[in-house]
């Protein structure tokens, strides 16, 4: 028979749920949040309206920006949840990095559904 101990079967439910987090974060960004999603205010004929990219990041925690030596913008990063766990967006990488201890876990996305780093582009170019 092959038993775990304690410690390592929390250490496997947390992994997973760091995965789920990231994969649901990911879910998010390809499909988009809709005003209904995150609570906002709206008729019964736009609760199915997805949210832009600046209503996105009005929750973000912190953003670094990512510019070449010119200081053209060429992408962001977004911290989204900190201390348990840590997670970051990458729009120039197109991926959701999250870190819980010792555990790190990757994911990518590929669409932008919310406009986010279109967003992230206007707001770099207001500074």
């Amino acid at each position: 028979m092959n038993y775990q101990s304690a410690t390592q079967i929390k250490e496997d439910q947390e992994k997973n749920m760091l995965k789920d987090q990231l994969d649901s974060i990911v879910s998010n960004l390809e499909h988009g949040l809709t005003l209904q999603d995150v609570g906002m205010e709206t008729d019964i004929s736009d609760k199915d309206d997805i949210i832009s990219g600046f209503d996105y990041l009005q929750d973000a925690l912190d953003i670094r920006y990512i510019v070449d030596g010119n200081g053209e913008y060429l992408g962001a990063q977004i911290c989204v949840a900190f201390g348990g766990p840590t997670i970051w967006i990458d729009t120039l990488k197109q991926t959701v990095e999250g870190h819980w201890w010792q555990d790190r876990h990757i994911a990518h996305y590929q669409e932008d559904a919310m406009e986010i780093d279109e967003s992230l582009r206007e707001l770099w170019g207001c500074r």
